[in-house]
């Protein structure tokens, strides 16, 4: 798959097949992650890789949108170190940047994925906080769910010639 039609054929998927995901690929959704931009070049980014079942079912029954969780292979945490920032507040940028390289990622590997905020949501950030004993500079911004798609979907339109704007508004 070509890069440009990977960005615009991703869709989120939330139904998953009952198959393992090796190690050699979830290593690879790691490394794509860790190869995204970030402020100053400092990859203030940590990542928890989640497979037990009764963690993922504990995610599922704080989090109002990670149904999907209970039939997910993995899930991926993905959060910013404080401490690690050169340019602060700029975790969330570096975070969302390595959250889309994953989901990209996936999309190119066959597999399914769907981006679950945590980040900025007081009430998702502390029960997240709890469920894996983070540090205070650990900040958790996104959780990736991922599997074997276990269904279709089509790509709609997008493209919004009326949002475009050159050389002033």
């Amino acid at each position: 798959m070509e890069l440009y039609e990977g960005i615009i054929t991703r869709r989120s998927i939330r139904r998953y097949a009952d198959r393992k995901i090796s190690q050699d690929i979830i290593e690879m959704l790691i490394k794509a992650g860790m190869y995204a931009p970030s402020a100053s070049n400092q990859q203030p980014w940590h990542f928890i890789v989640i497979t037990e079942r009764n963690i993922l079912d504990k995610i599922k029954d704080v989090h109002p949108y990670a149904k999907m969780l209970g039939n997910a292979q993995l899930a991926i945490l993905v959060c910013g170190d404080e401490d690690l920032e050169l340019s602060k507040g700029y975790w969330v940028v570096d975070c969302s940047a390595a959250t889309q390289n994953m989901l990209l990622a996936a999309h190119s590997l066959g597999l399914g994925a769907v981006w679950l905020g945590v980040h900025p949501r007081a009430e998702r950030k502390k029960e997240i906080r709890n469920i894996f004993d983070l540090p205070e500079n650990i900040q958790p911004l996104s959780l990736i769910s991922i599997g074997y798609p276990d269904e279709q979907r089509n790509t709609p339109e997008r493209f919004k010639k009326d949002r475009i704007h050159y050389n002033t508004w």
